[in-house]
């Protein structure tokens, strides 16, 4: 039996999108690398922008400009002492 060959996992970075025409997009991901470059938000952007451009050719809408990006920030859920289960 062959040995399966280990999977990279990609990590996303969720972000809140404001454009100028002051419509919202929420939670649109970028691949972490993105954030990661030297360019930082600036590379946020033009990821952002270019995926924009490329929905605005498929559907016909262009969107507006972007004029604000804010990274979303994950809650981390507490574990409650409850269980699931339901007692009879």
């Amino acid at each position: 039996m062959g040995r399966r060959k280990p999977t990279t996992k990609t990590e996303f970075v969720l972000f809140n999108v404001t454009y100028e025409d002051g419509t919202v997009t929420s939670n649109r991901r970028a691949p972490g690398e993105v954030l990661e470059s030297l360019e930082g938000e600036a590379a946020v952007e033009a990821f952002f922008s270019e995926q924009d451009r490329e929905i605005a050719e498929r559907s016909g809408k262009p969107r507006a400009p972007i004029r604000s990006i804010e990274q979303v920030k994950i809650k981390k859920l507490k574990a409650q002492g409850k269980s699931n289960s339901k007692a009879a």
